[in-house]
């Protein structure tokens, strides 16, 4: 079969000028491959440009009839990984104008599928990629630069993101990468220099691929996907990505990564970060909650870019408009990710084949995947054509007739009314599809109730949220529906009279009401706080005001993170102590209520699985930090009234153990330390001057009492002195200098151990910024000139004996206190980072730190990493629920429904069985463990 025999479709030149001169210089003899070069040149000067400049390649390709069938990247890339740096730039840029042009005269005249379109274009994609970073790794390691390994590529991996990652790159579209390196390929001594070579190498790699130079580019790139952009350099090692990902990732960084893909380096690297990675993207539970968080990014979206309105061809954006290619990736993406968790067959990445998937399991109707499929792809085909006029990475149909003619004509439509026309059926076709699933459920009508809930219900009337009219109609429309969902709660009495306390409280309505009604889950999260989880019902109940969160908007948003937080609650305690009413016990309750609203959010979104239980626990630590940062500079001011600004440098505070290590639960309290540097001043300036250190101690004590404190507004936290040096007997403030004195002489393995999670969280005074760095440099150097103290282990082996003699496990469903729970794994994970003199303050990083180490194996390390997550899923979730020891009696079955999902078990017989496992799993290792550092400590 010749290739001219398998053109399906042919453009129509709109400048026949331009078009003519192409086929003459390519010497084009056949009459139907003459037609299609004539076309395309006539139609894009982009691609006229092309077929000057490879004429001669050109001719010899069109007259190859099994060209069409052969891998145009692998041919035209063919011993590129010989070349050098200098030299490879230059012959990837002629590989792309090549392939480049291939693909838009297949795709032009029907010769490829979008499939092998967008393949051909992804494929040299993932060449370059790979052959970049390769050739500057290679160089690195030439100049003596990157430390000796055996991993292939130097353990660097690129991981190919978005439509790169799903194998559907655009015409002219840029690629997304994030850059990893693997830390454990390289010995401890040796990871500074590694990182500074493979950062090198990274960001040579993308200059090799995007410079524009008189060659043209490859691809533009874009590496700002990669964790907190914004202060990590480009390549960054997978352990710190993990860490990041496991205490802070994003929700939106959860739907980037569905479509993840190693394309470059290491692939098997890759494969192993993005195995590591599947709880975070892929959730057990059916996450209705995305359709919400679809929806409102797709109406951001919209609005930001001004594309709400009628539907109108000139100047419509194909990818972002209504009736787009993103309305069918949202689609489809959100049905994964609600299914996703449980059924791994949807976890791929193409549009296509999602949307295949999802009708083979029922998801979608087959007829409307069908249907949505075939818009996709002439939605992308369309999107190609206006990329291929000028190589624009632009996805707007031209706002002139003339510019509309030519997409027209390149589709093979003389007629370009006739087209716009179709083009407008389709993309309202789509509009109407994919809006009918984003749209509120119908009414179901009012479900029969027994006489005491009638009775309840009927009160309902009287309560100040229904005393308006406005109130009463809109909660008509919604009552059927969560009569219904209450009804059908797995404690349909309890959780209807938690209702009926939370309903009571309500001062007004028709806000709440309203946003039930626009958005329908949210009924299911009221009703899952009643059914499940008596504390945060009866927190509702008491503290309605919480609701302004979800009443303002931001409630289903990104976390913010603790930096923001605290400069949230920063200007909410300016505002209130600028506030002619205000003062500093109204500053305290403003402080109390704005911690209870983002508590009862991190709480709501666990329960409602929109977090995991690690995610929640970084949550928890951030308002922790939050509350603590902002409040400490307001205590020291109001003290600083009485006896003067804080003398010398100032003081920090430290938060230890799950605050330090940033995992806190919804009961924690809070471990403090904190560290004044007086710099030689006798005492301080104000109308009562105090020494130092009784300053510092008064001060400690009004920042304790500003925590923990009741006032009309409640408790913020319990706080806990007593990882201060000496314990209750010690000062309950600590000068730097005694500090290093006591850690350095004086201090018990058990406080090394602490201080391997301490984290500055606050200070105040002159020079507090410059004393936290201080403070952290002196627990670094703490860590790396005790952890080879002999008696770590030993004292390890007593402090455990203790803990076990003072407290068994409480109950058939610890997960905290005894041998192999969390208390004794992190423990652990803690005398590893102390030995190994790592910075690592969170287990799971810490661990990680012993195999580096040299201190355990890495499946030692992973056993105790696989069961510490388990044990916090069940502690965390436990905590949520309850502040009393777990009794499946008395918990309800929302609440052991919501302990199996948390901790992937089907049945509390099997959660009970895969309880005692991990725990007998984890006893095993760390009592293997402590064997065998006393046989080491016993060896002559």
């Amino acid at each position: 079969m010749t290739l001219a025999s398998r053109i399906t479709r042919l453009p129509i030149p709109i400048d026949p000028a331009r078009g003519q001169p192409a086929v003459d210089r390519a010497g084009i003899a056949d009459p139907v491959l003459a037609d299609l070069v004539r076309g395309a040149a006539g139609c894009s000067p982009y691609l006229a440009g092309l077929i000057q400049r490879e004429a001669d390649w050109l001719a010899d390709r069109l007259a190859d009839a099994s060209a069409a069938d052969a891998d145009v990247v692998a041919q035209e890339t063919a011993g590129f990984q010989h070349l050098a740096a200098d030299a490879l730039g230059p012959a990837l840029r002629q590989a792309k104008r090549r392939i480049a042009l291939w693909a838009a005269l297949c795709d032009l005249g029907g010769i490829w599928r979008l499939d092998q379109v967008t393949g051909a274009l992804t494929g040299l994609a993932d060449r370059a990629t790979d052959l970049a970073l390769r050739v500057h790794v290679a160089h690195e390691a030439a100049r003596g630069k990157l430390p000796p390994t055996g991993s292939d590529a130097g353990g660097i991996t690129a991981l190919a993101m978005g439509k790169m990652g799903a194998g559907e790159l655009n015409y002219s579209s840029d690629i997304d990468l994030i850059v990893f390196y693997d830390d454990a390929a390289y010995d401890p001594d040796d990871q500074h220099e590694a990182r500074a070579a493979l950062i090198r190498a990274t960001r040579k790699a993308a200059a090799t691929i995007s410079d524009n130079t008189d060659q043209g580019y490859v691809f533009r790139t874009d590496l700002r996907l990669r964790p907190d952009a914004a202060v990590t350099p480009v390549c960054i090692s997978v352990s710190a990505a993990l860490g990041y990902y496991e205490a802070e990732g994003r929700t939106w960084e959860r739907g980037a990564y569905i479509k993840a893909r190693p394309c470059g380096g290491n692939l098997a690297v890759g494969e192993r970060f993005l195995r590591e990675l599947d709880p975070f993207v892929w959730r057990r539970h059916l996450d209705f909650a995305t359709i919400q968080d679809t929806d409102d990014m797709r109406r951001r979206i919209r609005a930001h870019k001004g594309l709400n309105g009628r539907i109108d061809v000139p100047g419509h954006n194909m990818k972002l408009g209504q009736g787009g290619i993103r309305e069918i990736e949202f689609f489809t993406q959100t049905r994964q990710l609600i299914a996703g968790g449980r059924d791994p067959d949807l976890r791929v990445r193409g549009t296509v084949q999602g949307l295949a998937r999802l009708a083979e399991k029922g998801w979608v109707p087959t007829e409307v995947a069908v249907e949505l499929t075939e818009h996709y792809r002439e939605h992308r085909e369309i999107e190609h054509r206006i990329q291929m006029v000028n190589d624009a990475q632009t996805h707007l149909v031209p706002a002139t007739s003339e510019g509309i003619a030519t997409i027209a004509h390149m589709m093979g439509e003389p007629d370009a009314s006739a087209w716009s026309a179709r083009l407008v059926r389709r993309l309202e076709r789509v509009e109407a599809l994919t809006a009918d699933f984003f749209a509120p459920a119908d009414q179901r009508s009012r479900p029969a109730l027994s006489p005491e809930s009638e009775a309840i219900v009927e009160r309902w009337r009287t309560y100040p949220a229904l005393r308006s009219e406005r109130a009463r109609q809109v909660f008509a429309r919604i009552e059927p529906e969560l009569l219904t969902r209450l009804s059908a709660a797995a404690h349909a009495g309890e959780a209807l009279a938690r209702f009926d306390t939370f309903l009571a409280g309500l001062p007004a309505g028709v806000q709440l009401f309203s946003l039930f009604e626009a958005n329908p889950q949210l009924i299911d999260l009221i009703v899952d706080i009643c059914g499940t989880a008596p504390g945060l019902a009866a927190y509702l109940g008491r503290h309605a005001e919480v609701l302004d969160a979800v009443l303002g908007g931001s409630f289903f948003s990104e976390w913010p993170g603790a930096a923001d937080l605290q400069k949230q609650l920063e200007q909410v305690l300016a505002n209130v102590l600028a506030a002619p009413d205000g003062g500093y016990e109204r500053a305290l309750d403003a402080a109390r209520r704005w911690a209870h609203e983002w508590q009862f959010r991190t709480g709501v979104h666990h329960l409602r699985a929109l977090i995991g239980a690690e995610e929640a626990g970084s949550q928890y630590a951030d308002i922790a930090d939050a509350a603590v940062g902002a409040l400490f500079p307001v205590v020291a001011d109001e003290f600083g009234w009485r006896h003067g600004p804080p003398p010398g440098r100032g003081a920090v505070v430290l938060g230890m153990g799950s605050l330090g290590a940033r995992q806190l639960n919804a009961g924690s309290d809070l471990d403090l330390i904190v560290i004044y540097d007086a710099a030689g001043a006798e005492v301080s300036d104000g109308p009562k001057p105090l020494a130092p250190r009784a300053y510092y101690a008064r001060l400690t004590q009004a920042v304790i009492t500003a925590l923990s404190a009741p006032t009309s507004a409640g408790r913020l936290y319990e706080v806990d002195m007593r990882l201060r040096p000496s314990g209750r007997q010690g000062p309950v403030a600590t000068s730097v200098q005694s500090f290093r004195d006591y850690q350095m002489t004086e201090a018990w393995t058990w406080e090394h151990l602490a201080l391997t999670r301490a984290r500055v969280i606050g200070g105040c005074g002159a020079d507090a910024a410059r004393l936290a760095d201080e403070v952290e440099a002196l627990r670094i150097g703490v860590l790396k000139a005790r952890g080879g103290d002999p008696r770590v282990m030993p004292d390890l082996a007593e402090m455990r004996a203790r803990i076990f003699a003072a407290k068994a496990p409480d109950g058939a469903w610890e997960a905290k206190i005894g041998r192999g729970r969390l208390q004794d794994i992190e423990l652990v994970a803690q005398s590893l980072a102390l030995r190994a003199g790592s910075p690592s303050r969170g287990a799971l990083a810490q661990l990680r730190a012993g195999p580096r180490a040299g201190l355990v194996s890495r499946d030692e390390a992973e056993t105790l990493a696989r069961a510490r997550r388990f044990l916090w899923n069940l502690q965390c979730a436990g905590r949520l629920l309850t502040d009393r020891p777990l009794d499946m009696e008395t918990l309800g079955k929302g609440g052991q429904a919501f302990l199996l999902r948390e901790t992937g078990t089907e049945t509390l017989a099997a959660l009970s069985e895969r309880l005692a496992q991990t725990v007998e799993q984890a006893g095993q290792v760390i009592d293997q463990l402590m064997a065998n550092a006393e046989q080491a400590g016993a060896a002559p």
